[in-house]
């Protein structure tokens, strides 16, 4: 059994990308209730796997992959189906997806050209993900309980901000990793270049 421990954080990572499927439906069918108990799950889940992993050395690579994945994957499915729903403007939509979409896409090429990325989450980034969480908890709870967004304006704004902060913050530290690992790689084949036969 307690092999199987060090496993609980990968598995509760998988669990929360597999939420992403009825949180969409309950958001289509207009089941606020549902949804809003849902999305919480889901949030609590990320502190739950990201405390035992800390806490009792169940790091892994795999798990590694997982959390960001579930993470991003949850709060794209919910922005997209509010927008459709005509619950969050397009733009900022549009902004926290493309933000998504440059550091999986810039993780790949990096993981390509140079190896494994070691994934290394700022303290604005950590701020995006709660900002984000508590905008989409206030819209999903004002269309259940219909009551005014008090809000909603301020987290909005705030979402805007750490998203648009933390995607330039994320493309300038790995760019500037990539490049000391290029100039390290061609130093060490200059001086393997440069040794007698």
């Amino acid at each position: 059994m307690r092999r199987w421990l060090p496993l609980l954080p990968n598995i509760i990572s998988s669990i929360r990308i597999l939420l992403a499927v009825p949180i969409a439906l309950t958001l289509a069918r207009h089941q606020f209730a549902s949804t809003l108990w849902l999305f919480a799950v889901a949030a609590a889940s990320d502190a739950v796997d990201g405390w035992l992993a800390k806490r009792f050395g169940w790091q892994s690579d795999l798990g590694g992959l997982l959390d960001p994945i579930a993470d991003k994957l949850m709060l794209a499915t919910v922005f997209v189906m509010l927008t459709l729903l005509g619950n969050l403007p397009v733009w900022l939509t549009a902004t926290v997806v493309a933000r998504d979409c440059v550091i999986v896409s810039g993780a790949i090429c990096y993981r390509i050209l140079l190896g494994p990325v070691t994934a290394r989450p700022s303290m604005v980034s950590k701020l995006n993900t709660l900002c984000q969480i508590l905008f989409i908890l206030d819209i999903i709870a004002a269309q259940q309980f219909s009551w005014p967004r008090a809000w909603g304006v301020a987290l909005g704004a705030l979402v805007f901000v750490t998203v648009s902060v933390s995607g330039i913050d994320y493309v300038v530290v790995y760019a500037r990793q990539a490049a000391e690992e290029f100039r390290s790689r061609r130093s060490s084949v200059r001086a393997r270049g440069s040794r007698p036969a």
